[in-house]
């Protein structure tokens, strides 16, 4: 596995797999590798010829920098898994390469609505750091294709939106969401749960796994949605949202009437010891 820091390098050298008319996969990530993330570089090697991971903890995302601070950092054990996954090439860039301008954002994406509800309405600024980070990321790699997980839906939906913004031919591939035997989403995140914190965190997956019900059912899924979060709220979490939404032209929306055929999914965040964890569910339809 080829190992750059410096932006020039790493295009040169993705010039050469260009000119040998090779495809390339890319998968950002901010490191803490887990089984999810993996699983995105052996959905982008089924699809590509070289394929690319970086490794980058975006300042600009964070509206909190406690949160930034804290986050989990475990680069050799890492690059070991990015090895054993036959990586082809890993991008581990400094803040000062990522951002030789700063940190003052210049530049904004208009993503509209959907930059005001769940993580936009909890986190303001967070897409707009993930917008910037994303778009410099893609300028430098030049990718075929952009691999993502279904578990940071809003944010796939947002990068489909700056794909548009930009003009990109970059095609988005959104995976499934990597989930562990209890049914816990995989997430950097949970490496800082206690054991049992993570026990109690399945909870969040099971409360989806009944609104999930109730909806084929053709019931009150609705009902069911802020059962959740009062059930979430007596077993010691902290929710922001238990939202059942439909997905139009691009865009999130709650539900005001019969969804009819639109996808419709159910999206949770929830604080437990200090940690904020968020999952979703597809209910009907496809991203």
């Amino acid at each position: 596995m080829y190992l750059f820091k410096r932006s020039n390098d790493l295009k040169k050298h993705l010039d050469l797999v260009r000119k040998s008319n090779k495809s390339i996969g890319f998968v950002p990530t901010m490191g803490a590798l887990h089984s999810g993330h993996l699983s995105l570089i052996q959905a982008a090697k089924k699809e590509n010829d070289v394929v690319i991971c970086s490794i980058f903890i975006n300042p600009t995302q964070f509206n909190d920098p406690k949160d930034f601070e804290k986050y989990p950092i475990t680069i050799e054990e890492d690059i070991k898994k990015l090895n054993d996954a036959s990586t082809d090439i890993l991008f581990l860039p400094s803040v000062e390469e990522m951002y030789p301008e700063g940190l003052s954002a210049n530049e904004t994406y208009d993503f509209g609505e959907l930059e005001t509800i769940l993580e936009g309405k909890f986190r303001p600024g967070h897409f707009q750091g993930v917008g910037r980070i994303v778009h410099k990321l893609l300028d430098i790699v030049q990718p075929h294709k952009l691999f993502m997980g279904q578990k940071d839906l809003q944010q796939c939906l947002i990068i489909r939106k700056l794909l548009i913004i930009t003009n990109s031919p970059v095609e988005l591939v959104v995976c499934p969401t990597m989930r562990e035997s209890s049914g816990l989403a995989m997430s950097s995140r949970n490496e800082r749960l206690s054991p049992a914190a993570r026990k109690k965190a399945v909870a969040i997956y099971q409360e989806l796994e009944k609104i999930q019900q109730e909806f084929s059912k053709g019931l009150y899924f609705l009902e069911a949605a802020r059962e959740a979060a009062d059930n979430l709220k007596k077993q010691g979490f902290e929710p922001e949202y238990v939202d059942v939404l439909i997905l139009d032209n691009g865009d999130l929306r709650h539900i005001s009437e019969p969804p009819g055929n639109n996808t419709v999914v159910v999206a949770v965040a929830a604080w437990l010891d200090g940690i904020r964890l968020i999952d979703n569910m597809i209910l009907q339809g496809a991203l």
